[in-house]
């Protein structure tokens, strides 16, 4: 978690290229958005003496108050909502666009951008309500929507989203952003509110046709993507788009970040290390068993101890009513991949952010003695809380949850498969 700290990439970017950007404007407007921005604001508070006239941060519930931060100004946090949009996330929203459309010339828009980003600052667009909007993102998860999908979606519902905040500016805006999408696209981290969007109204409505239909989303969203697609109503800004021409956008975390560190981490402990060099992506009860076939004839012959290290993002079908998250699912398919092995293993896969779906969780630890544990314990069989969405509930009996609390960072998901000697 060290090596994606949010406020140690924030400072080391400020060090840098930003700083020159920061000194040259007339008059500087910093926002922040998404799982980081608390720390992310912290950062650049204490980073930078130059003075600024409006901050913003768009975050979490209780993930920290921009009003306590060591500023000239007084600044302003809106608590947004996650996974789903809240009154929040749109207040938010409403007051971003009002900085960007307040700024000049040569004044600077500074956007410190992190994953969560596109539901802890959302804006409906003009003539949809919110309730449509978390209808839409929740039925889209709910039926295993990738991050491209979910964003070329929200994007398009948005009046935020998708290059909007920056066009809406005749300043320049530069774009730190953190990301938690497997290949850092700026137009897929925190939905772009600041880069050129490739995606079309027509992309939109075909991920609703793949996702269970565009009958069963809200007639509202469905008859907005279908007049956008029509040519009545204007697209996001693309590629080229003069009003983007002086809005410039940087990854400075990267999504493999957290690989890095936990090889140095493992490195440092005497392991011997393998990173699997695809992101680790589908369905997360069918990946994690997928996962192990793929990893192990590859590793059977390299030395002991071991460290197998991947990252990614999976998704998760909900077909029942249990509690849980893709990590945690990710982890039991793996169990039962791990109760054939001849060998001492054990792994785990957490999100990086500290919180793995609607739990308070980061994801879940196994080893080969997990399936044979939970007998023990008089606990169904594994399959019956995968189908059930409930594996909270199954690795919680056996303790095996792994609590990390709120990081105020967000990478994506990482697995680490230990195998002993």
């Amino acid at each position: 978690m060290a090596a994606v700290n949010a406020g140690g990439l924030v400072e080391r970017a400020l060090r840098g290229e930003a700083a020159e950007a920061i000194q040259r404007a007339q008059a500087l407007d910093v926002v922040a958005a998404g799982k980081a921005a608390a720390a992310m604001l912290t950062a650049f508070a204490s980073t930078t003496d130059r003075p600024v006239r409006t901050v913003l941060g768009i975050g979490p519930p209780q993930a920290g108050h921009a009003s306590h931060l060591s500023l000239p100004v007084i600044a302003q946090w809106c608590d947004g909502g996650h996974p789903h949009p809240t009154q929040g996330s749109v207040a938010g929203a409403r007051r971003a666009l009002e900085v960007a459309r307040a700024a000049h010339r040569h004044d600077l828009l500074l956007l410190l951008l992190s994953g969560g980003g596109s539901a802890l600052m959302a804006l409906p667009a003009d003539g949809l309500t919110l309730g449509a909007k978390q209808r839409t993102s929740r039925m889209l998860m709910e039926q295993s929507a990738d991050i491209h999908e979910l964003n070329t979606v929200r994007k398009h519902v948005s009046g935020i989203k998708g290059g909007q905040l920056a066009a809406a500016s005749r300043a320049d805006v530069l774009t730190l952003a953190i990301s938690d999408v497997v290949g850092d696209d700026l137009s897929v981290i925190a939905s772009g509110p600041t880069v050129a969007d490739p995606s079309t109204f027509g992309d939109a409505l075909d991920v609703l046709s793949r996702r269970g239909g565009s009958d069963e989303y809200p007639a509202e969203v469905v008859a907005l993507l279908q007049t956008g697609a029509a040519g009545k109503a204007s697209e996001t800004p693309k590629p080229g788009d003069p009003r983007l021409a002086r809005a410039v956008a940087r990854v400075i975390g990267p999504q493999r970040g957290a690989i890095e560190g936990a090889e140095r981490a493992a490195l440092a402990r005497g392991y011997h290390v393998h990173v699997v060099p695809h992101a680790i992506t589908g369905e997360a009860r069918t990946s994690g068993a997928a996962h192990m076939a793929a990893v192990w004839p590859a590793v059977a012959s390299l030395p002991r101890p071991l460290c197998v290290i991947s990252s990614g993002e999976t998704t998760v079908t909900v077909v029942g009513a249990g509690k849980g998250g893709r990590n945690q699912e990710f982890a039991l398919a793996m169990a039962r991949s791990l109760a054939s092995l001849d060998a001492r293993v054990v792994g785990a896969s957490i999100g990086t952010d500290g919180i793995d779906g609607p739990t308070d969780a980061a994801g879940a630890i196994v080893d080969s003695t997990t399936l044979a544990r939970a007998m023990a314990l008089g606990l169904p069989h594994a399959d019956a809380y995968l189908a059930q969405n409930n594996t909270y509930e199954f690795f919680a009996r056996l303790g095996d949850l792994i609590h990390t609390g709120p990081t105020d960072t967000n990478v994506g998901d990482l697995q680490v498969v230990l195998v002993g000697g």
